[in-house]
């Protein structure tokens, strides 16, 4: 199933379809809660898909993660920065967890924003107790990030930052 998984730039209109993906309640367990309304995220999505703000201080990427069947799984994005370094992010609903989707998805993401958008470094930031993103991340070879990528992208006191050099494969 998951060789065919397909990443598709975001748009207003799968709002309706991700609404339901992120009205999933366990997405929440360690932070944020789902979206308020389709209507919330519909203009959310607008937002987003204008790219970042106009003084062109960062770019924003999203994707949504579509099954071999059709179903919209979750997304993943990217904030990316002139200079080289991005900070990306990702939700799956809880149906499709420790199935591998997720980290393939993550990979793609990571390959396209090292070949398409000169991205040389991904940065991440999760809450500290958030196991299931702290072994994604791991497994796609993240580690603790350096004192540069803090000065970057400081985190809240309870998250981890972690960071990944792009362009060579993750570390065994």
């Amino acid at each position: 199933m998951s060789a065919s998984l397909q990443l598709e730039p975001l748009h207003p209109t799968h709002a309706d379809a991700m609404f339901e993906v992120l009205s999933d309640p366990a997405i929440y367990e360690f932070e944020n809660a789902p979206p308020p309304s389709r209507e919330w995220l519909r203009a959310r999505y607008q937002r987003l898909a204008q790219g970042g703000p106009q003084d062109g201080s960062e770019r924003w990427l999203n994707w949504v993660i579509r099954l071999p069947d059709g179903a919209l799984a979750g997304y993943v994005q990217a904030t990316v920065f002139p200079s080289g370094l991005a900070l990306v992010a990702y939700e799956l609903n809880s149906q499709y967890w420790r199935r591998g989707l997720g980290s393939m998805a993550v990979a793609r993401m990571l390959e396209t924003l090292h070949e398409t958008d000169g991205v040389h470094t991904a940065l991440a930031q999760l809450k500290a107790v958030n196991h299931r993103s702290l072994g994604l991340l791991r497994k796609l070879g993240f580690a603790a990030a350096d004192a540069a990528a803090h000065l970057a992208c400081p985190p809240e006191a309870d998250e981890l930052l972690l960071q990944r050099r792009l362009g060579r494969p993750p570390a065994a």
